[in-house]
């Protein structure tokens, strides 16, 4: 089931923002140029950085700790293709954006 998690109009283009709902910490991030939203989970597999204020280029994000870089379409990570993020399914509805947080994360 879709729950509203945020305002669409609250997460700038082309950088990440954090918000924490129903125990879980994810991180938003608005495509620049598109109306894109993507929705992975915040920790950095590798020493739980926040991924929500890593470096976004295109489409990845990487993590400020320790420079791994993630793909958001797919949430694995460029230079350790075993290590990945989870990324859920989002809708954005009358500027509210959504996330399916009942359901497994999207591959």
């Amino acid at each position: 089931m879709m729950k509203p998690i945020v305002e669409l109009n609250r997460c700038p283009e082309g950088r990440g923002t954090f918000i924490g709902v129903d125990g879980k910490e994810l991180a938003i991030f608005r495509v620049s140029g598109s109306p894109e939203v993507v929705v992975i989970d915040n920790a950095c597999p590798h020493a739980n950085g926040n991924l929500s204020s890593g470096e976004v280029v295109g489409r990845t994000v990487s993590c400020p700790w320790h420079q791994w870089v993630f793909n958001l379409d797919t949430g694995l990570c460029v230079d350790s293709p075993g290590a990945r993020v989870a990324r859920y399914p989002v809708e954005v509805r009358d500027g509210v954006i959504h996330v399916d947080l009942d359901h497994p994360p999207a591959d």
